[in-house]
């Protein structure tokens, strides 16, 4: 009969651990509860290592924004209930961690933003309000991020079926056209038929095919590698913010969640420097963080929070007088918010105006193609005829 080793609590809620013989984990537990024990842990003994494989992919598995935020809700509801701590990490608070310190063998799933936040909430104990108002921030960040999501995907489908036409075109159609060419070697083909005969040709080669796949793949594999880099995420980040259309738009979602972020920290408490610090590193763009972190450092040496961002540029005009007046009526907080309402308000708008103008932009390009391909197919026809005509 194998044995076991459990950690249990009695109904004083003191924690007694020891060792077993069951014939499985069920039974042991059965065991227990009729005794009065409350079971927390179960763990076979001998079973070593082995005894619970990984999946070797969960490492790159992401805990998604979503379920964190509900989370944090549920978290914050069970507080108010009397629940003191949650499965995931009742152990190390009950070893005398905190939760944030908890929390930070688990990096993977709670960021610097989330930790700052706890921290904050522990501290000024008021940590069922801190993750209430952590909990608005990710679902607010969410939604966000669904509307860039929702209002890409047309564009996006539509990129994708102009693709796929005009592969299927240039692959299958041309092809057959092109025998029909062959038969008449006295017939002088346009340039535009000739050009699109050299497409097709590759196209249907395999160094062609080669070449398009293992560049397709090789050129995004090499270009995910580079802007994980430093120097690539800040290449990346400053010329992002310069392209037409899109540039703005980039801008404009950094400076929401900057507001956004540093007003949600401010609120719950944090200190203005750690504030600053938590948000250069929650951002996702180094521009970004490279103008905070010099901000911060000003600030460390007496000066206000306005002045460094207003030197970067970064900033827009009314941002910086809008900080610059919550920071000397003491509502910087509050100002942070309605920076960061109109801001999103804002992003929302471009977003919509960005759909609108990109869908018929694309069908447009994809009738340019389409009509290439036929005139291109159609022209030597017309040449063929003439001759025929002419004899």
């Amino acid at each position: 009969m194998p044995t076991f080793a459990y950690v249990a609590k009695d109904n004083a809620g003191k924690i007694v651990r020891g060792r077993r013989e069951a014939d499985n984990e069920k039974a042991l537990t059965k065991q227990l509860q009729e005794t009065g024990f409350w079971v927390t842990q179960i763990t076979k003994e001998g079973a070593g290592k082995g005894a619970k494989r990984k999946n070797p992919l969960s490492a790159f598995k992401k805990v998604k924004l979503k379920d964190k935020a509900i989370f944090c809700r549920q978290f914050a509801t069970m507080i108010n209930a009397g629940v003191t701590v949650i499965r995931d990490v009742h152990n190390r608070v009950e070893a005398g961690e905190t939760l944030s310190r908890s929390m930070l063998h688990h990096r993977n799933v709670f960021d610097n933003l989330f930790i700052g936040l706890v921290r904050a909430g522990e501290i000024g104990g008021v940590l069922d309000e801190t993750l209430e108002r952590l909990a608005q921030f990710l679902e607010s960040d969410l939604r966000m991020k669904q509307k860039i999501k929702a209002a890409m995907t047309y564009p996006v489908i539509v990129m994708i079926a102009a693709v796929l036409i005009v592969t299927g075109l240039v692959t299958f159609v041309v092809p057959q056209f092109i025998q029909i060419f062959k038969d008449f070697d006295n017939v002088e083909m346009p340039m535009m038929t000739q050009i699109l005969i050299n497409i097709s040709n590759f196209m249907t080669s395999w160094q062609g095919q080669l070449i398009l796949i293992g560049g397709s793949f090789g050129s995004s594999f090499l270009f995910k590698k580079f802007i994980k880099t430093k120097f690539g995420k800040r290449l990346f980040d400053r010329y992002k913010m310069k392209l037409p259309v899109f540039g703005k738009l980039s801008h404009n979602i950094g400076v929401a969640r900057f507001s956004r972020t540093l007003s949600t920290l401010l609120t719950s408490g944090v200190p203005i420097l750690q504030a600053m610090e938590t948000v250069a590193h929650a951002i996702d763009n180094e521009t970004f963080t490279d103008v905070i972190m010099n901000a911060r450092s000003r600030i460390r040496e007496g000066d206000s929070i306005g002045e460094p961002l207003e030197k970067s540029k970064l900033f827009p005009p009314m941002v910086v007088q809008m900080i610059s007046i919550g920071e000397e009526t003491g509502a910087l907080d509050q100002m942070l918010s309605k920076v960061a309402d109109f801001y999103e308000t804002e992003v929302e708008m471009q977003l919509a105006q960005l759909a609108a103008a990109l869908e018929p932009i694309m069908i447009v390009v994809l009738g340019v193609i389409v009509l290439f391909i036929v005139l291109a197919l159609f022209m030597p026809f017309i040449a063929i005829i003439s001759k025929l005509t002419d004899t």
